[in-house]
Formats: C-alpha cells, structure tokens, sequence
C-alpha cells in the first residue's frame, strides 16, 4: 500500500540528482527573478496608492480584482467536501456546524501566509524552498501535489458522471456501459480542458478563466441555498436557531454523543457502550480529519502560481488575504453550510425505515451495505474476533437477522449516505425539481470546477519540477495528464477497487501537509528570503501564533488519520522514511551550492 508513497519519493531524488547535474554544468533549472507576469490587473502605482485609502473605499476595488481565491473555492467545494459535509449532518445534526468555518479559518491562515511570503518576495516557492529550505521537501511538495491532483480527479469525475446519470436524466440511471458513460465523460473532460485552456491565452485568458469559474461556483452555492430555502419555506421546515448554535464550537462532542441519540441508545441496554464509542470515535474522526485537511497539499501549490501569473506585488498582500475571505472562506462557509443542514433534517438521529422494517420501500443499495457492516461490527463486539472470523456468509446473514431491533435501528441511522440519496429523500419535501434538478446541477459544478482547477495545479507543477515556469505548452500537457487520469474514475473507482491508489496517497500527502505547513512558517520568519517584508513586533508575533495553531493541528491530524488507517505501522515506517530524507535535504542543498561554486 505504500508502493505509490516509495515510487514518489524515487522519483523525487531522480529529479533532485538530475537538477544537481545540471547546476554543475552550468545548464539552466531556475532564477530568483519571477516569471514576467502575463497578466497585470491594475497598474501597480495605482495599487500602492489604493493600499493607503480608508479600507471601506478599498473593498469594491478588492471585490472586483478578486481572483485566486475563487479558484481555491472551486478545488476545495469538491467531492470529498460534498461528502464530509453530509457525514457531519449524519452523524451530529447541526452540532458540527462550526468545524468545517473553524477548519477553513486555519487553512485562510495559512494560504495568507503563503501568500505573503510570495508577493513579498516575487519568488516561485518550489525555488524559494530548494534553495532556502529544503530540496528534498520542495520536491517531495510538488510529487505529492501531482499524485494527488491525478488520483482526486478520478472521484471528480466519477461525481459528475453520477450527477448526470442520477439528477440531470434519471433515465440513464443504471447504464453503465461503456457506450453510455464515455461520452458523457467526454463532454466533461472537453469543457474543462476547454476552460483551463483559455487559462494560458493572456490576460483576457486570465480574466475569462477566472470569470467562469467564479459564475461556477456561484452556481453552486446558490443551487444548495436554494435547496435550504426551500426546506426552511415548508411547514415543521428548519429550527434557525438550533443552525445559529451549530457555529458555536461545542468540545463536548470530542467525548459524547450528539444529545439526539440519547433515546435510541437507552433501547440497545447493555449495548449502548458498542453504539456510543461508534458515535464518538466517528465524530472524533470527522473533527479532527476537517480541522487538519480543509487545505489540501495541492491548495498550497495552486495560490502563490496564481498570484504571480497574474501579475501581483508586495502592494497586493492585503488584497490576497481579502481574497482568500471573500472567495473561498464565504462559499466555502455556505455551500457546505447548506449540505450540513439539509442532511442533518433528513437523516440525522432518523433510522431508515427500509433498512430495517420489511414493510417498508427497500432503501437505495449502497446504504444496505454499509448498514450490514455496521451490524457485523455489533455482532463482532459481542462475540470476538476469532468466532466472527469463523461465520460464514450465511451463519452472519443470520445472526444479523437475529439482532434486537434497537441494534438495528442504530445501525440505520448511522450508515452514510451519498448525494443521491439525500436529493432522493430530499424529492418528497421540496419537490422533484429542487431535489433533482437544482441539487444536481450544484453537485455537478462541484464536480467540474474541481477538475478544472486540478487539472490547473498539476500543469503548474510540471513546469516548476521542469524548470520552465513559462512553457504554456508543458502547462497545458500537465494539465492533460491530469484530466485523463481522472477520467479513468468511474471505471477504477468501483467498490473497493477505489482503495488501492486513493489511500496511499492521501496518506502521503497528509504525512507532508503538516511540514509543508512547517516549511511555510520557515520561510516567512527567515531574514535571508524576507529581508525587510518580514512583520516585526506583534505582527510576527501573532502571524507565528496563527501558524503554530495550524500547522500543530494539521500534525496531529496526520498522526490521527494515520493511527486511524487500515496499515498504521506501514504508514508509520514511511513516515519515519519521508521525514528521514528530509533531514538529510539541507546537505543535499550545500552539495549544489558546491556544485554551482565548482562550475563557476
């Protein structure tokens, strides 16, 4: 399972000896100076006297430059934030409200940082970080920012795919021939390789690019308000004010229950201590996970690129960390919002009926399976590993069946539903076409403007690990590599089959996040990269006391996923490796400094 994690970090040291090699003969890898900027949105002398006006006046020019923070917007209201969000309403109703706002402020935090550190500098990170920091960690940052954008692509499209089959055109559900999904995906991959193409057309290109997936994200926020409103309008619709104390940060639920469960946890008797520690252990893994990954490994590859290519100085700092508020932060905050609440009044301490009661309409086939495992897990509770590995299939058929029905009903409502099933339950309440259409249209967006914007960050790391920042042509065919990847999706990532690329490699880029986050906090306090932009007095002081919030949550959530995965000691051995070899980065960098002194 490490295999992905191994062949990253080979190729990562091939790179690093290929680009030692080429310092010492003299041959071109990368300068110090920015890229020529093919974009600039306002003259920087008008900048530097807008910075000076009264912040109030500076909020519509602000408004309308923004920019690279749509675009992490556009990443980060993906699949995997589709389906956190609807697990957070599952598990805890509206208690969890406040995880995903609280995750998404330290993760603001950071790509401020980030950001800060770039327009002050005008210098690529992967550069900075080689020859200031860490080689090793430089490319050990861009390997694992491309295997993740071309593993994550392939749920993208697989969401997309489901959008269009399950809410668009309800006929094709079920059709999964070749025949029937390929062009679908087609259309898919051409729309976004159409938009991420006009990425590198100039200014304009910029502009457009931006424009879209700005109008895409909007989209998608305004289709899951839509939803809530709707529900909010119906009679016995949505309690506000138990919404308003969901952003409240309740701790209790590291420990306990949501309160809603009490009832049903009193009918399992002397079981109540398997559902409770289910409940708890989950919620404790949905905290954690949210507060550690709300910025991916690849996030923090895609802001400081946007930045330069669109031209932007030091006089823009301010207007970054705007950016990052205003268009990620506030849809980020209201389309997962939105999912939250509409899957906390649906499913939330509400069993399935037809998981459990024969008379009622069968429930959808994936909540049967995952409500059978959590069964198998009760019975092995109760009987020990060794006797449950001893059942065969239908010795655990029935003793499944042989279950208290307050077992069963827990079961039911703690299994985990998908998009669907929540815009199926979601049809009787608001009607077909809020359900169906308008739900659908939203998951769709999310689905295409993530595949827009991983195809963007994988072409930008192509060219960094190539030492051309500026070949459009090298962007562009990173940008492929990554869209056909993804579309591999809906055919690999089947059942189980999903497991065998994705665990790895979120594990190795979870293992990096937090030092990459580590890395960044290096930078902005290091004098021989900042000069005189770095802060000084209480600025430094509370920057670093933001970052050493984050990046010690983002540590302990690496620690906490790994120690919660399937191969804890496997993952634990490549840990200890990656973090090895980036020890060893500083001599690596000395040796090149060598190597260019000798070539000189």
């Amino acid at each position: 399972m490490i295999g992905p994690a191994i062949f990253g970090l080979y190729c990562s040291y091939h790179l690093i000896f290929h680009y030692l090699r080429r310092s010492s003969k003299g041959l071109p890898v990368s300068t110090n100076a920015p890229e020529a900027p093919s974009a600039v949105p306002a003259s920087q002398a008008n900048m530097e006297k807008l910075v000076h006006e009264p912040f109030l006046n500076r909020v519509g020019t602000y408004i309308k430059m923004s920019g690279p923070g749509w675009l992490q917007s556009a990443i980060t209201l993906g699949g995997g934030s589709l389906s956190g969000s609807l697990y957070l309403g599952v598990l805890a109703g509206f208690g969890l409200l406040w995880v995903q706002a609280c995750a998404m402020i330290l993760g603001v935090i950071m790509l401020s940082a980030i950001s800060y550190v770039t327009l002050s500098t005008g210098r690529r990170p992967f550069e900075a970080i080689n020859r200031e920091i860490n080689p090793v960690l430089g490319w050990s940052w861009a390997i694992a920012t491309v295997m993740a954008n071309m593993v994550w692509c392939m749920p993208q499209f697989n969401l997309a795919l489901a959008a269009v089959q399950q809410n668009l055109f309800p006929s094709m559900m079920g059709d999964e021939s070749l025949s029937q999904q390929l062009p679908i995906l087609l259309v898919v991959f051409a729309i976004c390789y159409g938009i991420v193409w006009s990425y590198n057309s100039g200014g304009k290109g910029i502009a457009t690019f931006e424009l879209i997936l700005k109008v895409i994200v909007a989209v998608v926020v305004v289709s899951f308000m839509g939803v809530v409103l709707k529900m909010s309008l119906m009679e016995n619709g949505l309690d506000w004010g138990k919404i308003f104390e969901g952003f409240i940060p309740d701790l209790t639920l590291l420990t306990n229950p949501s309160v809603e469960y009490a009832a049903y946890l009193a009918e399992t008797g002397s079981h109540a201590a398997f559902w409770t520690n289910k409940i708890v252990t989950d919620q404790q893994n949905i905290i954690i996970t949210a507060a550690a990954t709300a910025v991916g490994i690849n996030m923090t590859f895609l802001m400081p690129y946007t930045l330069l290519k669109k031209g932007w100085n030091r006089n823009f700092r301010e207007m970054a960390i705007f950016d990052l508020s205003f268009g990620l932060f506030l849809p980020f905050i209201l389309a997962t919002g939105c999912i939250v609440i509409a899957a906390a009044h649906q499913f939330h301490a509400k069993p399935v009926a037809g998981l459990y009661d024969p008379s009622a309409p069968p429930a959808a086939s994936n909540l049967k399976g995952g409500y059978e495992k959590l069964l198998n897990e009760r019975i092995k509770s109760e009987i020990g590993a060794d006797a449950y590995q001893g059942m065969d299939a239908e010795q655990l058929s029935s003793a499944r069946e042989s279950l208290p029905l307050a077992d069963k009903k827990m079961a039911a409502m703690l299994v985990t539903p998908d998009a669907f099933n929540l815009a199926s339950a979601l049809s009787p309440l608001t009607g077909k076409f809020v359900a169906q259409y308008v739900f659908g249209i939203g998951v769709l967006g999310m689905a295409v403007s993530t595949i827009i914007i991983l195809m963007l960050i994988n072409g930008f790391a192509f060219c960094e690990m190539a030492g051309q920042p500026d070949n459009v042509w090298l962007h562009r065919f990173g940008c492929l590599i990554a869209g056909l990847s993804g579309m591999t999706g809906p055919f690999l990532f089947k059942g189980e089959a999903k497991l065998w690329l994705a665990v790895p490699t979120s594990m190795f880029g979870m293992m990096l996040l937090p030092v990459a986050y580590l890395t960044f906090s290096l930078m902005f306090n290091s004098k021989n990269l900042m000069g005189e932009n770095r802060p000084k007095g209480v600025k430094l002081v509370l920057w670093n006391l933001l970052m050493a919030v984050a990046t010690g949550l983002a540590f302990f959530g690496a620690y906490w996923s790994i120690r919660n995965s399937a191969y804890p000691t496997q993952t634990y051995i490549a840990a200890a490796v990656v973090l090895a070899l980036i020890a060893i980065g500083p001599m690596l960098r000395k040796k090149e400094e060598m190597l260019i002194t000798g070539a000189k």
